[in-house]
């Protein structure tokens, strides 16, 4: 089994669903959870919850490190979250409308004191593939850990996937900028609004070409239309998208890059990592949180 290093934030997610129309300035009636996330904490939990071969490795603060470590072993993920004295554990305030959209509000807290030496030499031992996501790059103060844990990759022979993960950093800070930052990147993996943005295009398949220019492997997400794939060798793949009841959309975007890491990393071809993307995609959306639950039945990767 191929080993998956996954390496970025962990979050304390604060999800608020309005019960009736919001009144600013005032009250409204909302159910609100805590959950466990994180985009690359997430895509590790769906990861090892897929049976993969994952380590995770992050920092939290003090109050989360340990709790955030169990959280993810229960999936099976080997966890490697160091505590930040400093820090408080990075948290985000999600609000929910009533087609399961998000509305983020981020504070990065220790997440943004990652350094290489929180990755232990054992982290590289027989990895295969190695996923990073945007917030690591768009942090000023992460961006030399994420570009060195790339190159480090690179000299290893493991092949490097990033996740967009936000179309307003991604225009905050230009598309260029982004694109010299994951110089060395083998697969990008956005969604249809980052993959318009990064290119300009609106037609998905004149998207991923362009996008191509850049990075041997596209895979955009493309929401209810499913999923599109520019292979090294110029070839274009699709997959449809999995019928599911829309609760919550946090966290999908992770899960499709698990089930289509997972599914990679074991050597199948790329309608079915794509299709093992959709099918964790669709389960993810069909609850509340991003990450999956024990209790549920895993689609398989062979």
């Amino acid at each position: 089994m191929a080993r998956i290093l996954v390496v970025g934030d962990v979050v304390d997610d604060l999800i608020v669903r309005p019960l009736t129309t919001v009144t600013p300035a005032s009250d409204t009636p909302a159910v609100i959870r805590r959950r466990d996330g994180g985009s690359a904490a997430n895509v590790a939990a769906w990861l090892g919850w897929l049976g993969a071969d994952v380590m995770f490795v992050g920092r939290a603060g003090k109050d989360g490190a340990r709790r955030h470590t169990e959280a993810l072993e229960r999936f099976g993920v080997q966890a490697r979250i160091a505590a930040d004295g400093e820090h408080d554990t990075a948290t985000i305030v999600i609000t929910l409308d009533g087609g399961g959209e998000r509305t983020m509000y981020v504070d990065r807290g220790a997440n943004s004191a990652l350094t290489p030496k929180d990755v232990p030499l054992s982290a590289w031992k027989d990895v295969r593939w190695v996923h990073l996501t945007g917030y690591s790059f768009f942090d000023p103060a992460t961006r030399p850990a994420a570009q060195e844990i790339v190159a480090r990759a690179r000299d290893r022979g493991a092949f490097v996937s990033v996740d967009p993960a936000s179309i307003a950093f991604l225009r905050d800070v230009g598309v260029a900028e982004f694109i010299s930052w994951t110089q060395g990147v083998d697969a990008i993996l956005p969604n249809l609004d980052e993959l318009r943005c990064m290119t300009g295009e609106q037609d998905p398949d004149r998207a991923v070409l362009e996008l191509s220019r850049w990075y041997p492997t596209v895979v955009a997400t493309l929401g209810a239309s499913g999923a599109l794939q520019m292979t090294p060798d110029g070839f274009v793949v699709r997959q449809r998208a999995e019928k599911a009841d829309v609760e919550d959309l946090t966290g999908a975007g992770d899960a499709f890059a698990a089930g289509f890491l997972a599914a990679s990393a074991d050597g199948l071809d790329p309608q079915q990592a794509l299709r093992k993307g959709a099918e964790t995609a669709a389960l993810a959306v069909a609850r509340t949180g991003a990450r999956p639950s024990l209790g549920d039945a895993r689609p398989l990767l062979g």
